[in-house]
């Protein structure tokens, strides 16, 4: 699939934006090197994005739908306040294992705890509410995962959800690939929400910032 901003421009941003820690280079480098489907992972600059958003958000209970090898999750947690928490979900025992070990030896190891298992039923057992949820797992699972997500969201919380411009196929009505129209599906049902207020961006893949209206 396309990329949605051309690489040269992609390559300015990253220059010009305040670049990873050392820590977050470690897991960034064991991540393209040794898990499958590498591109899953954030990168710096949507990292950074992220990190801003915790950080103007004041956010303290942070929830993350799909770890991966935790670099959104480590993103995140130097936005947060001293007291500040998240709760990142993985269903993968070998993501968990991986995120759990950089996450250990990064300076943030007290702030977030990475629950194993399949997220709606982690959701569905936890008590609102959240400053911010970040949504990045499976495609066809987005539209339960804001539906389970939305009751338990702060007052003035947000949702980000990734990947919502899939390369730009969403745009292309030609592409009826299964993932393309899970998130076609899902940008739909978010825009046709009265609930909600939401801005797509063009940032990396494409996120989704949601609140309440």
């Amino acid at each position: 699939m396309p990329d949605i901003v051309p690489a040269e421009i992609e390559r300015y941003a990253e220059a010009h934006t305040t670049p990873p820690p050392a820590y977050l280079e470690a897991l960034a480098d064991e991540t393209r090197t040794t898990l499958a489907a590498p591109g899953m992972m954030v990168g710096p600059v949507e990292g950074q994005v992220l990190q801003m958003l915790v950080f103007l958000s004041s956010a303290r209970r942070v929830l993350e739908i799909g770890t991966f090898s935790g670099y959104s999750a480590l993103s995140m947690a130097a936005g947060l306040p001293d007291d500040g928490h998240i709760l990142t979900c993985e269903v993968d025992p070998r993501h968990a294992e991986v995120a759990r070990r950089h996450i250990a030896s990064s300076p943030f190891a007290d702030r977030i705890e990475v629950r194993l298992g399949r997220a709606l039923d982690t959701v569905r057992g936890l008590d609102g509410p959240f400053d911010l949820v970040f949504i990045d797992a499976d495609k066809g699972g987005y539209v339960d995962y804001y539906e389970a997500v939305l009751p338990k969201l702060a007052p003035r919380g947000v949702i980000v959800a990734d990947n919502t411009l899939w390369s730009g196929a969403v745009a292309d009505e030609a592409d009826v690939h299964e993932l393309t129209k899970d998130v076609r599906a899902f940008n739909d049902h978010v825009i046709n929400d009265p609930r909600v207020v939401c801005a797509q961006m063009t940032v990396r893949d494409g996120m989704t910032l949601i609140r309440r209206a």
